[in-house]
Order: structure tokens, then C-alpha cells, then sequence
């Protein structure tokens, strides 16, 4: 374990003292360097060698002075030679050493020495720190990756902690593959991750764990499995109980306890392959990765197939302190400030953090616990600074108050508990060398006394308060699984069931609704705040309407909200999900914040709300209903015609010509056919409309009658008795509503990626799909609105997702949406105008699909133009001044259609609740 600085900073006083004046390289280097590493408690001969062999650039053989394999290279020259030389022979030996195949082995830190001065370069950040010998106990913290006390700036895009789960995922396979699975082997990747990071951050010696492995198991790994079920039973003896001959490399680490070690475990199986793996984890540096990313090690090892049944994906670091800052960090940053300067109530504000408790009821691996541990002890550490750091402190154990007792949490699979039991072990070591850093003091929590309480069970067959009372509980957190309606498993349909009932349209619910439902309950009569990380559908679409009511009825409001960004995964096979994270509470809030990354923007632009409806819009709880009319006065939106025909009334371009070869009397009952698919990428189809045929021609027409015999008798073999009865009518769709004046066309689903779902006129004898909506007797003022920014932020906000792409509802969209309320006929005209303008620019482009034109990497600069003039038109039909961004669009909106379905809604009376006989 790590010595104290205190203790460090008085060694290097002395150091200082003893090698003042040295000067010759040859006769003193060595001695210089062991009595250097004793400065930290540590004995060179453990970590480092002297005159490592390596080839130089010509192929010949040089030595590097002091090589510490994967950390450190060390030259030494004599008082008074340049260390330019030394820097440049550092530089090639790390070349040397990549081109022999040992990256692995190569170095962060290289230090060039004279005797007086020390130049210490960290190839990680470019930073050079030159120390002069005998001011050493100044700058020892430098030197802090020695004795094992590194902190490493967490970055979520850092690739060291990518590589970390990579070497863990590779040591898991080749486990498996030997037949070494199931519960035994993930319990032995936990303790091996354990020991990795214990020895790397000062838990146990330097080296200690790797040493044992290199030194006492045989290269062909055949009693590798037996001596480290003997290191995991010694890691969970006391060390009284020990016996008297044990080796000494296993004598010396710490008691551990806490359950880690406990259980036994079938021996792994190992050979040299399997060794050769473990020995590559040991050689790389587990100090400089977040524990929080542990969860990617599970995701890892996970198949895809059970990654999506069970939505265990890992979010970054970034995204989870959104939550994290919103629901309750902010606010203690803020109360931190306003006490700070009062040392009796700064004292009452620590004791206050203490008290806290957090319940992720779907943890995974605990990554959003890990996270808010961190940030509880990094601000305990700030108070604790301010509150004795002005004092000669001798012992700081009782210091710290806050402990991973606080966390709880609820997971499916049992090895993502453990390993979120272990993360926060591993959090609360880091957060102890920080502590231990800030008083000059070695802080460690061993044996392991308090642990996370991590209950391994299906958060929704399960009370929660059984894991903790609510009564005990702060803020409920976490990332419920993402798993859509189509994947849903067997027992997951039944937990909706258990969780929702079946309340008509439950159904049409994410399955993330159900923690939402389920936290409800257990907040009921408390203070609890809650904040979930939610796809993004839940806030669209009807399932706004079916969730929130039953929160509201109960007084639950939303006290912050992030509204939709890309959810980023740091694991192997991201996932590209667009996420929502709602904060809500059974309280009023104090403020309402929201969060908008309009554009994609990384960083979101933070706006004071009135009140945050289901829609996460500054809107009141106005939820929208599926209409079956337009709440304005405007044309009627209709789907369009279902062949149900088992391809017999269709036809593609050859087999037109073919058919029209062998009937050439058929061609006036050909019409064009369009569909989503022909209209986004200029292709042409054809259907048999037979619906004015005369029966005299049909039974002449043998190639007709053909199709249509074996139109019914698909339908005659539907189990569907609605589709048995269209038998009946086999020359004609199954379902018809083709306009009978020009229409425009709305394609059903598009790509989110558009900026613009394009609209298109076409002439009735053009048969619409139903993959398209239509509206016939329209005007262009009904197009130009319809194709206008303001009805595209509607339709991104309400209307449902299939997949990420858009799915334009007619009872949803299209009938809720506010039309202008009175424009003038100038504005109106300029609208028309406007709208004519676009169909003309797009007429300059008519032999390129659709699907290009609006492709945003390639939209032409004259359409994007005409749609830019469009939207300036149809905003001021709204009102005069611009609207600065389609959240204001929206916002505008929401009031809008509250103003215009209030009378609808002024007559309809609350449902009637049951009394009892004496209250009526």
C-alpha cells in the first residue's frame, strides 16, 4: 500500500540531503535510482530493471539505463551533460521497442536526469515538469504514478478505457471458449478486475498481483487456476488466521472481505494462451480508467440478442452527469456555495450529504451510481478542505461520512450486480487517494465493512421497498431498458401486464413506461425526485396520453427535462438511440428547467420554463388526443387504397408491357400506383383498377380474369373474416379511398434526417397506397403550410416514431395541428406564392428523386432556398415577430391548439369516481 505524502515528503527532504553534490553517472546511477523509488515506499527491483536490452534505429543493441515496462523510461547522464542527448536516446528506444513488437511495454513516462536536475515528460498530455534535485519534496505529487497514487482526467472518449474492456472481453472469451462459463467465470472476471486495479492504485503492492501470476504459475498456465483460487481464499482470510507459511507474496496483501472473495469457485481450467491473456491485462495500467466504464465490460461480453432483450447499454460518462447535475448535484453545488463560508452550517450541509440515498431500480452495472458517488465524495472532499484543512490533522479516518452504503440498486442478471458492487469499491478507493492527497494522509477502507446494496431480481416483480424504504430514500435514477414493442420477450409482455393492467392502449407503451409507473408508487407520499434516461418516443406520438394522466391524478409534476440528443455508448457495437432524460417529482418544483440540443448540438442551451408538459414543451399538461376530424377548418386527411391481393393487381414496369403484349384491351383499366417507396425514389408502378370495369370486359379479358380468381382466392384462405368476405368483390382493392379531384400526397413514414417531409400534388387518376396519406380540394396555401418549417417542429414533436423514422398520423398529426387563425388574404397569397416558387425549383430537378433532393447532404441550394422563403411566409401567417427556432414554433403551437380545443373540451364533464353511500 502506498506510504503517506507526508511520509514521501520527508524522504525526499533526505534524498535531497544525500545526493547534493554527486556527480558520476557510471559510479553512482543505480544507486541514485533505488534510493529514488524508496522516496515512495516502493523497492525498484519490484517495478523496474536496469540496462534493458533493445534495438536502436541500426539495427544494433543499446540499453536503456532503467525500464519500468509499460510506465517509465529512465537516462541518466552525468552533472553537468546535456539531457538533450538523453531526451533523444529516450525517443529511440520507444521506437525500438515498437518495432520489436512490444507496444505494450511502451512507456507514458520518460524522466532524463544529471543528478541535479529532474525532467519528468508525460507523453500523455506533452507536459514537461524540470525539477531541480534538491526541491524535490516540492514537487513529489509529480511523481504520484510511482507509489500508485495517479488520478487520471476521465474522458469519455478516452481510449484507454476502450482498450481496458477490450483486454477483459478477450481474457472472458478465450475462458469461455475452454469451457470455463456461466456463474463461476463471472464472478472470477470481477476478482480479477479487482486485483488489476487494486495493485495499480495502491490497494496492494506494486506489481504484487502480476508478479505472482509471472512468478509462481507455470508458462503453460496449468496450475494457474489452483494458485489463484489460493490468492482469492487469502484475499478473504483475516490476517491473524493466516497460516505461518504462507508464501510471502501472498502473506502481504490486505484482508479484503466484503463478499468478494467469499464464495468458492470451480477452478478455471488455464493454458498458455489463457495465462498469456491474463498477463496482458496485468500489464496495462488500470489506475488511469474510470470505474463507471466497467459497464462496457459487460456489454462486451454480452451476444446482441440478449444486449437488446435486456437494454444493457452502457452510456457515457457525459450523458449520465446530465442527469446526474439536474436531479441533484446542481442543486447541492449551489446550497455548497451559499454555506461555504459559515463553518457550523458548511458542517450541518456535510452532515446533510451523509443522510443521502440513491436507487437505481435498473443499475446494469451501476455506471449511473458509480457517477453519482464520484461526484458526492469529490464535493465532501471540497468541504472537508474547507473545514480542517487551516488545522494539523493526524488522522483523517473519521473524516469521510459519505460511503457506498448509500447507493442502492435493482439488476436482472447477477453479473452486472457484482460488478457494480465492485465499481463502487474501486470509486471509493479513488475518491480515498484524493482524500488522501488533499491531508497528506493514506486513506484506505480496508477490510471492505459497507458495500452498495446491488439486489439481483426483475425490478417490476419486486417491491422496492424491500430494498429501501422510500421513507429513507433521496432520488430514484437510472437508464430503464430501451426494448420496442416488436422486441419485447414473453416476460416482459407480462411484466407490462403486471406493471400498466390493461388499460386500454398500455400496449402501445415503451416498456421504459413501466419504471415510470412503478416509481410512481413507491413515491407516493414522499419528497423523492426522480430523473430517468427514456427513448425519446415516450414524449411523442399517443404515449404521452397514456402515461402522464395516471402521474398527474396522483400530483406528480416535471421539474426538469433534457429533451432529445443522441444517447452515446462507449461499448463494443454501439447503440444509436435519440434519448430523452425527465426529472419529476410529486411536488411542485422550485424551478423548471429544460434542456434543448436543437440542431444536434453537443452542449444544451439551457431555458427557464413556466411548466414542462409530457412533450417536454413550456406548455401547460395539455395532452393531444387521436382525432377522427381536423380541429381547423381545412380539408380532410385519408389513407389511401390497400390492394390486399397478394401482388395480383400490381405490376411493375416489365410486367406492364407483358401483360398489355398478351391484353392490349386491358390498358385503360392501368393506372399509375404510388406508394411511399416509388414516391420517394422516382420509380414507376402499376395496379388493375377494375372498379368501373364492365363485367362483359372482365370476362373477355382472360389475362384479367386470371389475376382476379386467384385475387379471391387468397382472400378466401385469410383466417381474417374481414378479408374472407372481401372475397366477394375480387377485381376490386381491398380497401378504397382514392380521391376523386387532385390531391396532395403525404408519405406515411419518412427519414428523420430530412428537414422537410416533401409533399407532391397528384391527379386522381394516380392511385395513392396506403404507405401515403391524401387531401384532395386543397389549396396551395394548404400546401405551403403543410411543407413549412412550423408543420415540420409540429410533426417532429408529436407524431410517432417507427423505429427513428417519422410516422405522420392522420388522427394525431394532421387533425390536432393549429392552423394560422385568421391571416390576412395578402399572407395568404404570399404563402401560395411562395409555395408555387418551391414546386417550380423542384421541377428544375424532376429526373432526381426525391429521396436525394431532400437528402441533407445534398439538397440543392435553390430548393433550400425556396423553402427558406416558404417558412418566413407561412411564420408570419402565425404572427409578426420571427420565430427564433422550431422550440418556439412548438411552444407557440401547444398554446394555439389549447385556445382552439378549449371549446371542445368546455362541455366534457370529469369522469365519475365511486363514493361511498354516505357522501352521496
Amino acid at each position: 500500500m502506498p506510504i503517506s505524502w507526508n511520509e514521501i515528503r520527508h524522504n525526499a527532504v533526505a534524498f535531497s540531503k544525500d545526493w547534493a553534490g554527486v556527480a558520476r553517472e557510471e559510479a553512482e546511477a543505480k544507486s541514485f535510482w533505488d534510493a529514488f523509488f524508496n522516496v515512495f515506499g516502493i523497492k525498484r527491483r519490484t517495478v523496474a530493471s536496469f540496462e534493458e536490452p533493445v534495438k536502436n534505429l541500426s539495427g544494433n543493441w543499446s540499453y536503456i539505463d532503467l525500464f519500468w515496462p509499460g510506465t517509465l523510461i529512465v537516462e541518466h547522464k552525468s552533472r553537468g551533460k546535456s539531457l538533450e542527448k538523453a531526451g533523444s536516446q529516450a525517443m529511440e528506444y520507444i521506437r525500438g521497442l515498437k518495432d520489436a513488437g512490444r507496444d505494450d511495454e511502451n512507456p507514458r513516462y520518460i524522466i532524463l536526469s544529471d543528478f541535479n536536475w529532474i525532467y519528468l515528460h508525460d507523453l500523455e498530455d506533452g507536459k514537461t515538469s524540470e525539477i531541480q534535485v534538491e526541491n524535490l519534496h516540492h514537487w513529489v505529487q509529480k511523481f504520484a504514478f510511482i507509489p500508485g497514487y495517479k488520478q487520471h482526467t476521465l474522458d469519455v472518449e478516452d481510449p484507454i478505457n476502450i482498450r481496458a474492456v477490450e483486454l477483459l472481453g478477450e481474457l472472458h472469451d478465450v475462458l469461455k471458449d475452454g469451457g470455463y462459463s456461466g456463474h463461476d467465470l463471472e464472478r472470477f472476471l470481477v476478482r480479477v478486475l479487482f486485483c488489476l486495479f487494486a495493485e495499480d492504485t495502491g490497494l496492494f503492492d506494486r506489481t504484487a498481483f502480476t508478479l505472482f501470476v509471472e512468478n509462481y504459475t507455470r508458462p503453460d498456465g496449468r496450475d494457474l487456476g489452483a494458485h489463484l483460487a489460493r490468492l482469492f481464499q487469502t484475499l478473504n482470510t483475516p490476517q491473524e488466521r493466516r497460516q505461518k507459511n504462507l508464501l510471502e507474496e501472498l502473506a502481504d496483501l490486505p484482508y479484503v472481505n466484503g463478499d468478494l472473495f467469499a464464495e468458492t469457485l470451480g477452478f478455471a481450467d488455464f493454458n498458455s494462451d489463457m495465462r498469456n491473456r491474463l498477463l496482458a491485462c496485468c500489464r496495462f495500467d488500470w489506475s488511469r480508467i474510470s470505474p463507471a466504464v466497467f459497464g462496457s465490460l459487460f456489454q462486451s461480453v454480452m451476444v446482441p440478442r440478449e444486449r437488446r432483450q435486456i437494454g444493457a447499454h452502457y452510456t457515457s460518462e457525459r450523458d449520465i452527469l446530465k442527469l446526474v447535475r439536474s436531479l441533484f448535484l446542481d442543486d447541492l453545488r449551489t446550497e455548497f456555495e451559499s454555506v461555504k463560508g459559515n463553518k457550523r452550517r458548511l458542517d450541518e450541509f456535510h452532515k446533510k450529504l451523509a443522510k443521502l440515498t440513491f436507487l437505481d431500480p435498473a443499475c446494469g452495472c451501476g455506471n449511473f451510481l458509480v457517477v453519482a458517488y464520484r461526484e458526492l465524495r469529490l464535493l465532501e472532499i471540497e468541504i472537508l478542505r474547507i473545514l480542517h484543512g487551516d488545522q494539523q490533522v493526524l488522522d483523517i479516518h473519521g473524516f469521510s461520512l459519505v460511503d457506498v452504503d448509500a447507493m442502492y440498486g435493482i439488476e436482472i442478471l447477477e453479473f452486472p450486480v457484482r460488478i457494480a458492487e465492485v465499481a463502487l469499491w474501486l470509486m471509493d478507493h479513488q475518491m480515498n487517494q484524493r482524500l488522501s492527497e488533499a491531508f497528506g494522509q493514506y486513506f484506505v477502507r480496508l477490510p471492505l465493512k459497507k458495500s452498495a446494496t446491488i439486489r439481483n431480481a426483475n425490478a417490476l416483480r419486486i417491491d422496492w421497498r424491500e430494498v429501501l424504504p422510500p421513507e429513507k430514500c433521496s432520488y430514484v435514477m437510472g437508464n430503464p431498458p430501451f426494448v420496442g414493442k416488436k422486441a419485447r420477450t414473453m416476460e416482459q409482455k407480462k411484466d407490462m401486464d403486471l406493471v400498466l393492467g390493461s388499460e386500454n392502449g398500455t400496449l402501445e407503451l415503451d416498456y421504459v413506461c413501466c419504471w415510470y409507473r412503478f416509481a410512481a408508487g413507491y413515491m407516493n407520499g414522499t419528497t423523492i425526485r426522480a430523473a430517468f434516461v427514456s427513448t425519446n418516443s415516450i414524449t411523442q406520438g399517443e404515449q404521452p396520453s397514456l402515461l402522464w394522466p395516471r402521474l398527474f391524478a396522483l400530483g406528480f409534476k416535471i421539474h426538469f427535462a433534457h429533451r432529445t440528443f443522441p444517447w452515446e455508448s462507449e461499448a463494443r457495437g454501439k447503440a444509436h438511440v435519440h434519448v430523452v432524460i425527465i426529472g419529476f417529482a410529486q411536488s411542485e418544483p422550485v424551478r423548471r428547467q429544460i434542456y434543448d440540443y436543437e440542431n444536434g448540438a453537443d452542449l444544451g442551451v439551457f431555458i427557464a420554463a413556466r411548466n414542462i408538459n409530457p412533450y417536454l414543451i413550456d406548455a401547460n399538461d395539455t395532452l393531444l388526443e387521436s382525432r377522427r376530424k381536423p380541429i381547423c377548418d381545412v380539408p380532410l386527411i385519408r389513407f389511401g387504397n390497400m390492394p390486399n391481393d397478394d401482388g395480383n393487381l400490381l405490376l411493375d414496369d416489365i410486367q406492364k408491357i407483358l401483360f398489355l403484349r398478351n391484353a392490349p384491351e386491358a390498358k385503360p383499366y392501368i393506372r399509375r400506383f404510388i406508394s411511399a417507396k416509388e414516391y420517394f425514389d422516382n420509380l414507376e408502378r402499376w395496379c388493375l383498377w377494375l372498379d368501373e370495369i364492365p363485367p362483359q370486359v372482365l370476362r373477355a379479358c382472360k389475362p384479367l380474369l386470371e389475376r382476379v380468381r386467384r385475387v379471391k382466392a387468397y382472400r378466401s384462405k385469410s383466417p381474417r373474416k374481414a378479408t374472407r368476405k372481401l372475397a366477394d368483390y375480387p377485381a376490386l382493392f381491398g380497401e378504397i379511398r382514392q380521391p376523386k379531384s387532385k390531391y396532395i400526397l403525404i408519405p406515411r413514414h419518412s427519414s428523420e434526417n430530412r428537414k422537410y417531409i416533401p409533399l407532391s400534388y397528384f391527379d386522381p387518376k394516380v392511385i395513392v397506397a396506403d404507405s401515403c396519406l391524401s387531401i384532395a380540394n386543397t389549396t396551395m396555401y394548404h400546401f405551403g403550410v403543410l411543407s413549412s418549417a412550423i408543420h415540420m417542429a409540429w410533426v417532429r414533436q408529436v407524431c410517432g416514431r417507427l423505429e427513428s423514422r417519422y410516422r405522420y398520423s392522420n388522427e394525431l398529426v394532421y387533425n390536432n395541428f393549429p392552423w394560422p387563425e385568421s391571416p390576412t388574404d395578402k399572407q395568404k397569397a404570399l404563402v401560395e406564392a411562395k409555395a408555387q416558387m418551391l414546386l417550380d425549383v423542384r421541377e428544375t430537378f424532376s429526373s432526381t428523386s426525391l429521396a436525394a433532393l431532400y437528402d441533407p447532404e445534398t439538397m440543392p441550394g435553390k430548393l433550400a432556398k425556396a423553402h427558406a422563403e416558404l417558412d418566413r411566409a407561412v411564420d408570419a401567417c402565425y404572427r409578426a415577430k420571427p420565430f427564433e427556432s422550431d422550440r418556439e414554433r412548438v411552444e407557440f403551437l401547444f398554446a394555439l391548439y389549447e385556445k382552439l380545443t378549449a371549446p371542445l373540451t368546455a362541455g366534457i364533464k370529469e369522469p365519475m369516481t365511486r363514493r361511498s353511500k354516505k357522501s352521496k
